[in-house]
């Protein structure tokens, strides 16, 4: 599965989210479906998306939160997942795109293009409800299940390596988050 195609998926869900996104092709990808002023793109801070998620989720209880991340960034804050597990806030989903390699800085392989498991550390650390998918069908009932189950999720989508053929995109950084904080003041 390409990771446009599951951010498809998850796409007409998230309208009225609080979304988080890592830096690179994620960003990229779900900002060329239709920028939304709850998306907010995490540049320059590559493992710090979930952390961000978590804040948010435990600050605005009552909205939904959604975190999309990479293989590369969670394995550069693997403490994440027992946070995430400690606090188990219910309206967080955690989605990371697996393409076991740091594509939006060159390519390389990462360790789960060999032994290291993103589901497993996940489910081992406490969060209960993991799913590892590898088809867009398999996305869409993992997320379903996710949305109806109001408790903590973590989603591992096996993606190809593959992303845009340019990283830039045409929305400032400081734009970017001056617009999130005002969508934020709005959300009860």
């Amino acid at each position: 599965m390409k990771r446009s195609e599951a951010l498809e998926v998850l796409y007409p869900d998230v309208k009225d989210d609080i979304v988080v996104t890592i830096m690179g092709a994620v960003a990229v990808e779900l900002y060329s479906l239709g920028h939304r002023p709850n998306f907010f793109y995490l540049q320059h801070a590559m493992e710090l998306a979930s952390s961000m998620g978590l804040g948010l989720a435990l600050s605005k209880p009552n909205h939904r939160v959604t975190v999309l991340d990479g293989d590369g960034s969670v394995l550069m804050n693997l403490g994440t997942f027992s946070t995430l597990a400690w606090y188990a806030p219910r309206n967080l989903t955690h989605v990371v795109f697996d393409n076991e390699s740091l594509l939006s800085v060159g390519g390389f392989p990462t360790a789960t293009s060999a032994v290291s498991d993103i589901a497993g550390i996940a489910r081992r650390s406490g969060i209960v409800r993991t799913r590892l998918v590898r088809t867009t069908r398999e996305l869409q009932e993992a997320w379903d299940e996710s949305r109806s189950a109001n408790e903590l999720t973590t989603i591992v989508a096996k993606v190809d390596a593959s992303g845009p053929a340019s990283f830039a995109m045409d929305i400032n950084m400081l734009e970017n988050r001056f617009e999130f904080e005002r969508w934020l003041r709005e959300v009860k």
